[in-house]
């Protein structure tokens, strides 16, 4: 049930003789510790921490050398510290203890052959609290919610898997795949709803458990906030930001309130560090390297669309809906595709980008723009006519490349064709289920189209 893309990622850590103590960062509930005593498989010995328990935390106030603290943790636990057995040692909710996090660096250099994982739903905070990350000692690795393809893994069909993993894909599939996809963004990825969606198959079920998460989120916020009027604002966003995910918004009067720009600016950084949301900014550059203009209005992604659904009233419309692209005039498509993105990203820093270009008398903006080796190349989520992708032929028009892609609920196919002042250009129609594979995608299409002559 627990297979996670994370796994390979973390086997890549353990396998370098030069490894560091590594810090998972991700939002309450995606599955950290799950993950971890998964992966605990593959070691002899397994010694997991939980720094909620004052037991368990005070080895690490009170233990005044590296070595006393090494021997405390092993006592603890009833574990033999012998150099010959592979240990994992899992540190959980380490934001506890300020202490906990400096020992981090004595790991790395006094017990490099211990494997240190260090986790926490608020670490990201500490960053805010004058805490001293050991810079250069520590690795980090981040966790999201379940992708659609993990989403498909929880249902032990191993044929799903190897049609996904097939290019091209398989035609006589689709259907099912669509309803699969359909599922998964009325659902989403929280490994929790997923868990009990896939034993009960009960939608009714979930909206309990959608519930308890978001009250958790808004609960934690006394613990970002150090006023009460810190507080009131953060909840505020939290509760509004629902109302307009996957929408360009402006942090004057946001949720139409009376708050401050900078105030809303900075409840919104903050959630994002948390990894609770995330603010998307746009670009005008149609060659590389992408380059974000903050002064223009970003687009708010939550940390996950199946809590979007839920938190707005959106179930219902997706639930009887047979195309997601129709939904909400098409921001839980464009949502749950920003959420897919974000799952196989393997580099934080890289962040998404959608495009615009903005004149007196013409506006355009592309829902995504994505690296791809030496290029960037447009991303829409629209259903019908390729005609009707106005915008996305604005960015042809200006690119020295003839390559698009446009994800719907239709079949694979890749479309040669126009944009609307002529230039020839070739379109990517991906389905939604395929977003796991579009670097293989683009590969194909590029490698199999002829140079275009305008």
């Amino acid at each position: 049930m627990y297979k996670r893309q994370i796994d390979e990622r973390l086997l890549g850590w353990a396998q370098n003789p030069h490894h560091k103590p590594l810090i998972l960062r991700g939002a309450r509930q995606v599955g950290k510790t799950t993950a971890v005593r998964n992966f605990a498989r593959n070691f002899d010995t397994y010694i997991e921490l939980n720094l909620d328990i004052d037991e368990e935390k005070r080895i690490f106030e009170t233990k005044s050398s590296f070595d006393e603290l090494i021997q405390a943790i092993f006592f603890l636990k009833q574990q033999p510290d012998k150099k010959d057995r592979k240990t994992l040692i899992f540190i959980d909710e380490i934001q506890n203890s300020p202490k906990a996090v400096k020992q981090l660096r004595y790991f790395y250099e006094k017990r490099p052959d211990l494997y240190v994982i260090a986790a926490g739903s608020l670490l990201e905070t500490l960053i805010d609290k004058a805490i001293s990350f050991p810079v250069g000692r520590v690795q980090y690795l981040y966790m999201y919610p379940f992708s659609f393809e993990e989403f498909l893994w929880t249902f032990d069909n191993p044929s799903y898997t190897e049609a996904l993993h097939k290019i091209p894909f398989p035609e006589f599939a689709h259907e099912t795949f669509i309803k699969l996809f359909s599922k998964y963004a009325l659902v989403g990825g929280m490994p929790e709803i997923v868990s009990l969606y896939r034993n009960n198959n009960d939608l009714v079920q979930l909206n309990e458990v959608y519930h308890s998460l978001i009250t958790a989120y808004l609960d934690d916020v006394e613990k970002y906030a150090t006023t009460k009027k810190e507080t009131a604002i953060i909840r505020f966003v939290i509760e509004k930001s629902f109302f307009e995910a996957g929408k360009r918004i402006k942090f004057t009067n946001f949720g139409h309130s009376t708050y401050r720009s900078q105030v809303i600016k900075e409840a919104l950084n903050l959630l994002e560090k948390a990894l609770i949301l995330r603010l998307v900014y746009p670009t005008t550059k149609v060659i590389p390297p992408i380059e974000a203009n903050f002064r223009k209005s970003p687009k708010l992604f939550l940390l996950d669309t199946g809590l979007v659904n839920y938190f707005a009233g959106y179930q219902k419309e997706i639930f009887v809906s047979n195309d997601i692209t129709n939904v909400y005039d098409g921001l839980i498509a464009e949502h749950i595709v920003a959420q897919e993105l974000q799952a196989y990203t393997t580099d934080h820093l890289h962040r998404q980008h959608f495009w615009t270009r903005e004149k007196k008398q013409s506006t355009a903006e592309v829902d995504f723009v994505y690296p791809f080796e030496d290029l960037i190349i447009p991303i829409e989520v629209k259903a019908g006519k390729s005609g009707r992708l106005r915008s996305l032929h604005q960015f042809i028009d200006l690119a020295p490349h003839p390559f698009a892609v446009r994800i719907y609920s239709g079949k694979f196919s890749i479309e040669e064709t126009q944009t609307l002042s002529g230039k020839p250009f070739y379109l990517l129609n991906l389905p939604f289920y395929l977003i796991s594979r579009l670097d293989g995608y683009l590969r194909l299409m590029i490698d199999n189209t002829k140079p275009m002559q305008e």
